[in-house]
């Protein structure tokens, strides 16, 4: 399959990317397809430069030009990037400028093991998928159970079914299931209430520490956020907001004024009103419009459970106290939090 790995020439099944003009389509290649009476008929994409026979598409190489009735266009290798880009929207999705902040700030290499709350569309799916394979893992949850049945199909129509597990599961409610518990090396959430999913992601980080980040479109939310994560342990909690700025490279034209007169003192020229020629500079130039605000990361290091710091945790909504491994451990004679070694775990 096309997501699965690169190759050279476009097969049966393959999802392709379709350039035309400044537009992305994503097109499933199959010979046939299913009309609106339930019929098999020729699988034919319409576009704005004509008709696309999509079956003339097999065997030829990705980057190649295909002929459309009415112009041309190229077909190119599917890229999460690409499908971010043209994906069936479900829901609200991340984008490429957030999602490689994401991989980034969660330490991510091929062989680890990430879970997700929110699947939703998949953009950040694929992304994360194309990070841990070919040895790693994905988990990812999402509460809608129609939405979780087509991520499902997806990642199998795009051959990547073998690095992702989707499960239906409200996460705030039941926390992650026990597949994942103490396996993670990083957590993930895109939820309503992301600090009500701190301590399930504490239960599935790895007893040697990990990573956390959730993303939120609304202060409060972060605020929030970060209250439960230091109640829990973590580390090195920080906000941040991706916005990303292209500078567009252009040629402009700059009106010079000949002013050699000035060298000479005894000059009595005056300074001539209209410019005496013109330069042509290729110039880097900002865009007149800003990129708007999508959402804030934030993210945090849980470490390894022989070095958590003993801090009590309370549950603030309900008042309760809440029975955790962190614990207070206070000394008389000093005002500084001691570090307690749990040797089970070393």
């Amino acid at each position: 399959m096309s997501f699965r790995g690169y190759k050279e020439k476009i097969e049966d099944g393959d999802v392709v990317i379709l350039y035309l003009s400044n537009n992305l389509h994503a097109i499933e290649v199959c010979t046939e397809i299913k009309n609106k009476k339930g019929e098999m008929v020729e699988n034919v994409y319409q576009t704005t430069f004509g008709a696309l026979k999509v079956k003339n598409l097999i065997g030829i190489e990705y980057g190649s030009r295909v002929e459309l009735s009415k112009g041309w266009g190229h077909v190119i290798q599917p890229t999460p990037e690409l499908w971010s880009l043209t994906l069936p929207h479900r829901t609200q999705i991340i984008y490429t400028p957030d999602i490689s902040m994401i991989l980034l700030q969660l330490d991510l290499v091929p062989g680890s093991i990430v879970v997700e709350a929110g699947t939703g569309s998949g953009s950040l799916t694929h992304a994360l998928i194309r990070r841990v394979k070919p040895n790693g893992h994905v988990y990812t949850f999402d509460f809608h159970d129609h939405r979780a049945k087509l991520a499902q199909e997806e990642f199998e129509s795009h051959g990547i079914a073998d690095y992702v597990t989707v499960q239906h599961r409200d996460v705030l409610e039941k926390g992650f299931s026990e597949q994942v518990t103490g396996r993670a090396d990083a957590v993930f959430l895109d939820l309503p209430k992301p600090w009500d999913g701190v301590p399930h992601a504490v239960d599935a980080i790895k007893a040697q520490g990990g990573r956390f980040c959730s993303f939120s479109p609304c202060i409060e939310q972060v605020q929030r956020t970060c209250e439960a994560l230091t109640q829990h342990g973590f580390q090195d909690i920080s906000t941040m907001e991706v916005l990303q700025t292209e500078l567009k490279v252009s040629r402009r034209t700059v009106p010079v004024r000949d002013l050699t007169f000035l060298k000479h003192k005894s000059c009595d020229n005056p300074v001539e009103e209209k410019p005496s020629s013109d330069k042509s500079y290729v110039v880097g130039a900002w865009p007149a419009t800003t990129p708007g605000h999508t959402g804030y990361l934030t993210v945090a290091t849980l470490p390894p459970a022989f070095l958590k710091r003993k801090l009590p945790v309370t549950e603030a909504e309900n008042g309760k106290s809440v029975s955790t491994e962190i614990e207070m451990k206070s000394d008389s004679d000093s005002e500084e939090d001691k570090l307690v070694v749990d040797e089970s775990v070393l």
